[in-house]
Parts: C-alpha cells; sequence; structure tokens
C-alpha cells in the first residue's frame, strides 16, 4: 500500500493487547466515530498484525495503509460505515 496523506482523527496504541482483544477494542472504538474518519491503530507484529486488517475490512471498513514498525504495525482505517 501506499502512504496516505489523510487526516488521523483518533490513534489507538494496542501493543501488548493480546487477540481477540485487540480487534475489539478496535471495534468498539470505530463504533464511537463518524463515518468517514480515520482510525489509526498500532498492534503487535504477529497475530494480531495479520487478525485486525482482515477482521476490519470484514466488517466493512476501508485499511488505507500499513505501516510496518519495530516489532509492530500501524493500521490506518477509515470507518464506512
Amino acid at each position: 500500500m501506499e502512504p496516505t496523506t489523510v487526516q488521523i482523527d483518533v490513534e489507538l496504541n494496542l501493543r501488548g493487547v493480546h487477540c481477540p482483544y485487540n480487534y475489539v477494542r478496535t471495534k468498539l472504538k470505530l463504533e464511537e466515530m463518524k463515518v468517514g474518519q480515520v482510525l489509526a491503530v498500532t498492534v503487535d507484529a504477529g497475530e494480531p498484525a495479520r487478525n485486525v486488517p482482515r477482521s476490519v475490512a470484514d466488517d466493512g471498513h476501508r485499511v488505507l495503509e500499513l505501516v510496518p514498525l519495530e516489532s509492530a504495525l500501524r493500521i490506518v482505517i477509515e470507518k464506512t460505515r
């Protein structure tokens, strides 16, 4: 994915949070947000980095960017519904 220049509305740091709680917390945060707002979530590498983007997309939201960090992944998500 190419880097975006989108405005981030909310940041959520979920490093150290285990599956499935990192996805649950991401989903709850998205429910609080308005359609069109952008959430940036940082999760640990491994299972969370594989599962959270897929689950968010399966819920109908748009993954705008995946940014690898040291031992983590930053996921930029647009709320679409």
